[in-house]
């Protein structure tokens, strides 16, 4: 079974030399999604923005190519934000491009600083937090080597234009190779109560210090299941009825509940869910309430 906490997480994790709260914001959502029928509102999206900000958010996620024909995420951020509090940290990936049509490709290892300084210009800042090398042109995991990618980026962080260094969608081999490069602070992979096939790299995050962050958490589907599947969805009722709180809470906070390295950047443009998001992370769930939850993977 897996490791899961039954006391009381702690709030916060170091990314580098940098603590964040360990409910964070993803700002993919903030500009709509491609297949919106209408844009989403700007002043929205600023508007979450800065609620995210008081409600004590110190860590969003972010890519220079999260847009669409007529929103940028890292202008709105910037646009925003600006000034940065100083306890926030901004995380951004490099490596996967995007053209203005929507069709994705994959950085070659020259091409990354011109992605890192894309970034840079359009946050205003003088250098990034943190930047993952997210690996691999589409969504889903790649082989090879990271090293001449990784590399590069090492060495922008030894220019001063990165702080820290991240990677994002990869197997336990390339965390292993990268970290024989340079220090690797955190991993950002698809994961989440119904999504597991990452269980073990959670684990050996863990047993490094290396915060694991995962995307699509709050996701009900699964990766090859039948459309519509929903595993799961009485187990989660139930709990979250016990606490007076949504499904996407509860599978928010068993994400939390994985590990205490665990970090969450769930994505919204909406403000009602980024207070529901926050709130998650104060959720504590019993064991029998996580052995409970444990039990859908079984029959995922």
């Amino acid at each position: 079974m897996t490791n899961l906490r039954d006391s009381t997480p702690p709030a916060t994790w170091r990314l580098g030399d940098r603590t964040v709260n360990r409910v964070g914001l993803g700002a993919m959502r903030l500009t709509g999604m491609p297949w919106d029928e209408k844009p989403k509102s700007r002043d929205a999206a600023i508007a979450v923005l800065r609620r995210a900000i008081e409600l004590g958010v110190n860590h969003i996620d972010t890519a220079s190519f999260y847009f669409t024909p007529t929103r940028s995420a890292n202008e709105l951020i910037s646009t925003a934000l600006q000034p940065y509090p100083e306890d926030l940290v901004l995380t951004t990936k490099v490596g996967a491009g995007r053209s203005r049509d929507g069709e994705f490709s994959f950085a070659r290892p020259g091409q990354l600083r011109g992605q890192v300084e894309e970034n840079i210009r359009q946050l205003g800042l003088d250098h990034l937090d943190v930047v993952n090398l997210r690996w691999g042109a589409g969504m889903g995991k790649e082989p090879g080597s990271v090293a001449e990618h990784f590399g590069a980026l090492a060495d922008l962080r030894e220019a001063g234009l990165i702080r820290h260094l991240g990677i994002s969608n990869v197997v336990a081999d390339q965390l292993t190779e990268a970290r024989t490069i340079a220090p690797v602070v955190c991993v950002q992979n698809r994961y989440g109560l119904t999504d597991r096939e990452d269980d073990a790299l959670v684990d050996l995050c863990a047993e490094h210090g290396v915060a694991f962050v995962p995307f699509f958490a709050v996701t009900t589907s699964i990766p090859g299941a039948a459309p519509g599947a929903v595993p799961g969805q009485a187990e989660v009722a139930r709990v979250a009825a016990a606490h007076d709180a949504t499904p996407a809470q509860i599978r928010l906070a068993w994400t939390l509940h994985r590990g205490e390295h665990v970090l969450a950047i769930p994505g919204t443009g909406d403000p009602d869910h980024l207070e529901e998001n926050v709130a998650a992370g104060g959720l504590r769930l019993s064991g029998e309430e996580l052995a409970l939850l444990e039990g859908i993977a079984g029959g995922v």
